[in-house]
């Protein structure tokens, strides 16, 4: 029986696969101590005085929240020197990916990004009747040229994660500039900084190295990943002010709520506790890396807290074989395994369950 006239867009729309939980695999498995390196999280949590000011929100849950999340703008503002008008939130990045395709894109418009990327691309563009217009990676790394040939006289956005989402490879902000040069200024180009914080300095900063001549461009980030605050789903855009009045506009209704409100801000706060833990995640994910080479399974270079396994056709096998020793991973059909770098003792565990998988045949 049918119920209610459904958008035709939902017949094929398949939703967003999150990663698996590590006690489901215990059931699927029989198996006990798994652990969950499927979907990018910080080991840790928010440091200590961003967990205390977290609890000390608690009583104000009965109160909606400052609507447009105004003391994390304002925090924000403060922390990156920018003004206060340059910037918006939303539920996490992909919220402000969200409130992008409202504001910008209509039926039938084009939609570019590189693929494979952050599959919620696809997703959002098959929710909107969008048009999506894929270009594939070279290398595991963008093809620029690629992504400007792309885009027409249709197209309302581009998306680039930079750095990728699942390879983790990256692309200097002097590349994206050559880019951006090549593309009309009536074209928003998003680029989604969910990994920043764990990127080479090197590769640049695009508020200071794009924003200034690109208005264009729509940079997001996150406190999910580097924050370890990914349960309290906070994130912002920094772009031109017109932008993000737009942004704003579709805004839905207190969508940062008040706990992550006072996360967000805390962690701005203690930031650089937060960035000696991601000095950590480094360091642990170089490790991973030589370890890796060692064995005779080079990675595409990583700017991320998370190592791509080019697995290729043996992809799903090995993923069931890891997961069989309780270490729950992402697989990527015919690409490789997305694998979070997590503390030292579950990072040797999943090399180990990993490399016996590899050495069985898997």
């Amino acid at each position: 029986m049918a119920i209610g006239k459904r958008r035709k867009a939902l017949e094929s729309l398949a939703g967003y696969r999150p990663g698996k939980a590590a006690n489901q695999a215990e059931i699927e498995h029989g198996i006990d101590n798994a652990i969950k390196l499927a979907s990018n999280e910080n080991p840790w949590g928010p440091v200590p005085p961003v967990a205390d000011a977290i609890a000390a929100a608690i009583d104000g849950v009965n109160r909606y929240g400052d609507h447009r999340a105004t003391p994390v703008r304002e925090a924000i503002a403060g922390w990156l020197d920018l003004d206060v008008a340059s910037i918006s939130t939303g539920c996490g990045s992909s919220g402000i990916l969200q409130q992008v395709m409202l504001a910008y894109v209509d039926p039938g418009d084009e939609v570019v990004f590189p693929w494979p990327s952050f599959e919620i691309y696809n997703i959002f563009c098959n929710l909107f009747d969008a048009t999506q217009v894929r270009v594939d990676l070279r290398d595991h790394g963008f093809d620029l040229d690629g992504v400007a040939a792309a885009v027409s006289d249709r197209t309302k956005v581009v998306f680039l994660a930079n750095p990728n989402n699942p390879t983790s490879t990256a692309v200097s902000t002097e590349a994206l500039a050559s880019m951006l040069a090549k593309i009309s200024d009536d074209v928003m180009v998003v680029v989604d900084e969910a990994y920043r914080e764990f990127a080479s300095p090197s590769l640049g900063d695009p508020i200071a190295d794009l924003l200034p001549s690109h208005p264009n461009v729509i940079i997001t980030r996150t406190f999910s990943k580097a924050y370890g605050l990914a349960g309290l789903r906070t994130g912002y855009a920094i772009a031109h002010p017109e932008v993000i009045e737009d942004l704003d506009r579709v805004l839905l209704a207190f969508s940062v709520n008040n706990l992550a409100q006072a996360g967000a801000a805390a962690a701005i706060e203690h930031r650089a506790l937060a960035m000696e833990r991601v000095a950590e995640l480094v360091s642990e994910r170089d490790r991973m890396v030589a370890a890796l080479a060692s064995a005779g399974w080079p990675v595409p270079e990583t700017h991320t807290n998370f190592i791509l396994l080019p697995t290729g056709d043996k992809t799903d096998d090995i993923y069931l074989a890891m997961e069989r020793q309780g270490v729950v991973t992402r697989p990527f059909g015919g690409l490789g395994i997305r694998v979070t770098i997590s503390t030292p003792e579950e990072n040797d565990r999943w090399l180990a369950a990993f490399l016996n998988a590899v050495g069985s045949g898997a």
